[in-house]
C-alpha cells in the first residue's frame, strides 16, 4: 500500500466524520448526510471502489458511535461508494462515477435499508418510497458537491483525474 493512498483515505474519513454533525438531517428513522456522498464520490474516483467502500464503512462506524448516524448509514454509504468506484473504473468518466453513487445509495442502498436493515437490525419499519426520496435527495446533492470538489482538486493540482474514454 502506498503511503499517499492511506493518507488520502484517512483525510476523507476525517472530513466525513468532522462535518457529519453539521450535515446530518433526521428524516424518520434515518439521518441523511450529504457530506457522506461527497466523500464517496471523492474516494471512489481518487482511490477506487474498495478504498471508497472501506472509507464509508469507517465513517459509518464513527458516525454511529458519535450519534450522528444510524445503521442505515452502512448500506447507504457503502453500496453507493462501491458502485461509484466501479462505474468510474469501467467508464473513466467522473459523471458516470457520480451516477453510480446516486444509483447505489439512492436506489439500492434505500432498498436494502428499508427491506433488511430497518426491520431486521433496528426493529423498525420505514416506507421504501420515503427512503428512496430521502436517500436520493441526499446523494444527488452530495454527488454534485463531490464533482465540484474533484474539479477544484484538479485545478489546484492536488488530483489528476484519468482521461475520459472517447
Amino acid at each position: 500500500m502506498e503511503t499517499k493512498t492511506i493518507a488520502r483515505a484517512v483525510i476523507l474519513v476525517a472530513v466525513g466524520v468532522a462535518i457529519s454533525p453539521f450535515t446530518s438531517i433526521p428524516i424518520g428513522i434515518a439521518k441523511i448526510n450529504p457530506a457522506q456522498h461527497v466523500v464517496n464520490v471523492l474516494g471512489a474516483i481518487l482511490l477506487g471502489p474498495w478504498w471508497a467502500t472501506g472509507i464509508a464503512l469507517i465513517i459509518g462506524i464513527l458516525r454511529n458511535a458519535l450519534g450522528t448516524g444510524t445503521l442505515l448509514a452502512f448500506p447507504g454509504g457503502m453500496i453507493g461508494a462501491f458502485l461509484a468506484g466501479m462505474a468510474y473504473r469501467y467508464s473513466r468518466n467522473i459523471y458516470v462515477g457520480a451516477l453510480g453513487e446516486i444509483i447505489g445509495t439512492g436506489l439500492l442502498g434505500a432498498i436494502v435499508s428499508a427491506l433488511v436493515v430497518a426491520p431486521v437490525l433496528m426493529g423498525k419499519s420505514m416506507a421504501l418510497g420515503a427512503l428512496i426520496i430521502a436517500f436520493s435527495g441526499s446523494t444527488i446533492l452530495g454527488a454534485i458537491l463531490g464533482l465540484f470538489g474533484l474539479k477544484l482538486l484538479e485545478r489546484a493540482g492536488l488530483a489528476r483525474l484519468k482521461p475520459e474514454k472517447g
